[in-house]
């Protein structure tokens, strides 16, 4: 989106809003978020309230790019800003520790913050516009808590239109990642290094080739971070990934049992197996997955089946998506197959 035609107005008014302690859901280049000022903990208390969100799962604290990242946190290794200047704005969180003047309400009670600076033209002209630019905006996934991520306004209207809890949404068209931001622990360095808490667009070898040390993947004493629960990110239909070689012999079964699947796939399929088919490439199944998701969630049907991506790689960050949408319907597509055959 050209800054040009960004609605200025709009802006001001969903600054406002912030500075009012009122919600206000805003397009980010991964997904839309659902802002309050991070400063104000009645304000970001009512984004768990309006997300249902439990209330010791952090939310991410977005910043313009000119904010003074002392503010929010205190120890700050030079890898934090070497991985600033390489990747903000853009997909990246950093976890690090919290500055005692920030309340703890954005961190779930931990001594950790996460922060981010956005590139999407209109999160940077709300952030720049909010308090000087020198405010913060906490910001989750403005959906609710455990259901799939916003990646249109509409999904937002949709997902809070009806409550009043959102003081208004600011549209700035499609997420262009499409999933959440990376999130790297920067906050143990000493003892455990960097560690990856969340894969996403940006790569850990990305991030590597910046701090020299690649990071590790979580431990149990590793800092609680956003959307990185077991069961995330999950329509309301239950999801099952089923490998390529056996795509089409599932979902012959499956329609000869008499069962309604909705089909996300990204090879070419027998014409007789509708659905809707995404890129092949990561960068494009990844910017189309949340859409669809919710597109399928909304067919009626007995299961989302979604054709597994590739592994490792740059499909880390959709594989980590799909495990935590699919978690909980292990053996969904065993039960639908014998659910009336008496097995």
């Amino acid at each position: 989106m050209d800054e040009a035609i960004i609605d200025q107005a709009a802006i001001a008014a969903g600054a406002r809003a912030l500075e009012a302690g009122q919600l206000v859901a805003f397009p980010t280049e991964t997904v839309y978020g659902l802002g309050a000022d991070a400063e104000n903990p009645a304000a970001v208390a009512a984004i768990y309230a309006a997300k249902g969100r439990p209330q010791d799962h952090p939310v991410i604290v977005h910043l313009a790019p000119e904010a003074d990242i002392a503010h929010w946190a205190c120890e700050i290794p030079p890898q934090a800003h070497a991985l600033a200047e390489a990747f903000w704005p853009g997909p990246l969180t950093m976890i690090l520790k919290r500055a005692p003047n920030i309340p703890d309400a954005v961190s779930g009670g931990q001594d950790t913050v996460g922060l981010r600076c956005p590139s999407h033209p209109v999160a940077i002209a709300l952030l720049r516009a909010f308090k000087g630019g020198q405010g913060g905006v906490a910001a989750p996934s403005a959906n609710k808590f455990g259901h799939v991520s916003p990646t249109l306004a509409q999904h937002v209207r949709d997902e809070f239109g009806a409550d009043g809890s959102v003081a208004m949404v600011l549209d700035g068209g499609a997420a262009q990642v499409g999933i959440e931001s990376t999130i790297v622990d920067l906050s143990r360095l000493a003892s455990h290094g960097p560690v990856l808490l969340r894969p996403g667009h940006v790569s850990a070898e990305a991030i590597a080739a910046v701090i020299d040390q690649l990071p590790s993947a979580p431990d149990a004493a590793a800092p609680r971070a956003s959307g990185t629960l077991e069961s995330h990110y999950a329509p309301h239909t239950p999801v099952a990934m089923q490998d390529t070689a056996s795509l089409a012999q599932t979902l012959a079964r499956l329609h000869d049992a008499g069962r309604k699947v909705a089909l996300i796939h990204y090879s070419d399929l027998p014409p007789t197996h509708a659905g809707e088919r995404l890129p092949a490439t990561p960068e494009g199944f990844a910017h189309a997955l949340y859409a669809a998701l919710r597109a399928m969630d909304g067919k009626g049907a007995d299961l989302i089946l979604v054709e597994a991506p590739p592994q490792g790689g740059a499909w880390l960050g959709v594989n980590d998506r799909l495990r935590r949408a699919a978690h909980g319907s292990t053996g969904i597509v065993h039960g639908l197959l014998n659910r009336d055959a008496g097995v």
